[in-house]
Order: structure tokens, then C-alpha cells, then sequence
């Protein structure tokens, strides 16, 4: 459906009122501008089909793309999951042998501490007893 400027368009070319002239013909533009497109947008029609296939070869090659990495990022869990025990082997092995020497040396620590309490208690015992002893007699808590 025509426009309204382009109606208007159609009589502007026709001489103004006035004194006589050659008759006009309104002008019709938009077959003047098919009529003068039409050879470039031909020309255009290969390279669009050019277009159209080079589109249609991406998606499939983006496709191709998609469905290599998804079997590699399944192949790449799955060796995950069948590592994994072992891994975590190796790594409680390496935990235990490095904290070893730590752990021999806390034990002998702790030997040689409870051996120093107990020569202080030995040493001590004594004069504690007899302080106990005399605390209860002193309080009527033993009976001779």
C-alpha cells in the first residue's frame, strides 16, 4: 500500500500552475528505484547464497566441536573416578609417612615427661603422706 508522501510524490514533478508548459507525467519513484536495484541486488544473490552455506558449515563444525569435547570431558571423569582410590591412597600413605618422625617424636616426648612426674612424685610423695597424716589426726579424722 502506497504511502502518503509517496502519493504526494507522484505529482511534484508536474510543473506548477501557471503558464502553459509540456504536459507532466506523475513520476513513479519506487519502480524507478526497483528498476535501477534490481542488476545490484542480483549481483547480491550469490553472495548470499555463499553466505547461507558458509552459516550452515559453522553449525555443523560447531556441532562437530561440541560433541568431540563432551566425549573428551566424559573420558576425563571417568579416568578421574577410576584414579581417585588410588590417589587417595598415595596421599594418605604420604600423610603417614611425614608425620611419622612427628609422631615418634611426640611419643617420645610424652615418655619423657610422664618419667620426670614421676620422679618428682617419688621424690615429693613423702612429705605429702605425711602432711595428710597429720591434716586427719589433726581433725579427728583417723582413730588410733
Amino acid at each position: 500500500m502506497a504511502s502518503l508522501r509517496d502519493l504526494l510524490q507522484r505529482y511534484r514533478p508536474v510543473g506548477t500552475p501557471g503558464a502553459a508548459a509540456r504536459p507532466g507525467v506523475p513520476a513513479d519513484r519506487a519502480a524507478e528505484l526497483a528498476t535501477e536495484l534490481e542488476p545490484v541486488l542480483a549481483l547480491l544473490a550469490s553472495t548470499e547464497d555463499e553466505m547461507r552455506r558458509l552459516r550452515e558449515e559453522a553449525r555443523a563444525e560447531a556441532h562437530r566441536i561440541r560433541e568431540q569435547a563432551a566425549r573428551q570431558a566424559d573420558e576425563l571423569v571417568t579416568t578421574a573416578h577410576d584414579r581417585a582410590s588410588e590417589v587417595r591412597a598415595q596421599a594418605a600413605a604420604n600423610a603417614r609417612a611425614a608425620a611419622a618422625p612427628d609422631g615418634t617424636l611426640l611419643v617420645e616426648a610424652a615418655r619423657e615427661n610422664a618419667r620426670r612426674i614421676r620422679e618428682r612424685a617419688t621424690v615429693m610423695m613423702p612429705e605429702y603422706v605425711d602432711r595428710a597424716v597429720a591434716t586427719a589426726l589433726s581433725k579427728g579424722l583417723v582413730v588410733r
